[in-house]
């Protein structure tokens, strides 16, 4: 028996499963063992408790948004091995966004309520740069990845020090994104020029203010 061929209506709909899945279900099962389990609880304070929740918050969206982005690029990617990329990329993220949300309930906090608005935008921005070319959606992560380094970089300056947990887990992912950056130019990405990634910084510091309260 020959495999169906997919449409874009199957693509649609697997899009679809895929956004209820982040948005709606419990944290998916990592494939990898969070890195926090190997840390000591460490004792904090309510406002410590708060803050690094705040930041962790940020961090799943991020992730969220990770999602969304690579499962738009990977519906309207013209080359099947680039959308094979993005669908790997977006499976390796799932580690983060497991991490993420598990340590956000630890501390005591919640996902973001703002986290169906962010997928949203992010699966159009990358369905939109698949559309345009292959070369401006890898660029596009290349970009995006290097934003989220930046961000990961200045939350282990914000996390409480003695939040170990926390810290293995935006240590680990700070690894994992400067990766995917490097991997997205190396498939033949676009460097974005200094003020596209300025634009990018800006957009990227409203989402992760709002995400840190809401």
């Amino acid at each position: 028996m020959t495999a169906r061929h997919q449409t874009l209506l199957d693509g649609l709909l697997l899009q679809v499963d895929r956004a209820l899945r982040t948005l709606v279900a419990d944290a998916p099962v990592p494939d990898r063992i969070s890195p926090a389990k190997t840390s000591e609880e460490q004792v904090l304070s309510d406002d410590e408790k708060r803050h690094a929740a705040g930041l962790m918050r940020v961090n799943h969206s991020g992730e969220v948004c990770a999602q969304a982005l690579y499962q738009g690029q990977a519906l309207t990617a013209k080359l099947l091995s680039v959308r094979k990329d993005m669908e790997q990329a977006a499976d390796e993220e799932i580690d983060h966004l497991a991490w993420c949300e598990e340590r956000v309930k630890q501390l005591g906090g919640q996902p973001s309520l703002l986290n169906p608005l962010w997928y949203g935008l992010s699966f159009g921005i990358g369905a939109t740069a698949g559309l345009i070319s292959d070369k401006l959606s890898l660029g596009f992560v290349s970009a995006t990845e290097e934003q989220v380094c930046k961000h990961l970089q200045s939350h282990l300056e914000k996390l409480p020090p003695q939040d170990d947990k926390s810290r293995a887990i935006v240590e680990k992912m700070l690894e994992d994104e400067s990766q995917h950056a490097h991997a997205a130019l190396a498939a033949g990405g676009i460097n974005f020029p200094a003020p596209v990634k300025t634009l990018m910084s800006l957009v990227s510091k409203a989402m992760t203010e709002s995400s840190y309260r809401l």
